[in-house]
């Protein structure tokens, strides 16, 4: 059978890795402190900062889990989408990957409720969180669409 819409996965793809590229290097929040000071880290200066004053093991996870697995999702589904046979195949393993799609926008936005409710600091979302959870739905869109044309194939 023929694919209905073949540009379709190809479209989202790119929109997926774009809004990812963004959400990694754009800020994520920013955090007000005693009306003096302001932080707006973005994702891939979060992971630097706690690697350069030797939180190794929190930056690694947080690398992991934020940047490789994204990442790898979005290569394995531009692998699948582009592939010569025209029939996505998605490795079996690829699923567990996907439980982790919107764990840091939940991380994120615990940070901003936890900062609001303290007292201490004020906090608001930044472009950052935004793009990288539009690149977190569009990658379980593409996933699904991928999975949906595998099985129709």
């Amino acid at each position: 059978m023929a694919r209905k819409f073949p540009l379709l996965l190809p479209l989202i793809l790119f929109a997926a890795t774009f809004c990812f590229a963004l959400g990694v290097v754009l800020p994520l929040i920013q955090v007000d402190r005693l009306y003096f000071f302001t932080d707006q880290p973005s994702l891939i200066g979060v992971v630097t900062g706690l690697w350069n004053q030797g939180d190794v093991l929190l930056a690694a996870v947080i690398g992991l889990f934020s940047v490789v697995f994204p990442a790898l999702k979005l290569a394995l589904l531009h692998c699948a989408a582009y592939a010569e046979h025209h029939s996505p195949r998605i490795p079996a393993w690829f699923r567990a990957l996907a439980n982790w799609s919107m764990l840091d926008v939940v991380l994120v936005a615990l940070v901003v409720f936890a900062a609001k409710t303290s007292g201490l600091a004020t906090a608001f979302t930044k472009p950052g969180l935004w793009f990288f959870a539009a690149s977190a739905l569009l990658t379980a869109s593409a996933s699904a669409l991928a999975k949906r044309e595998a099985t129709e194939h």
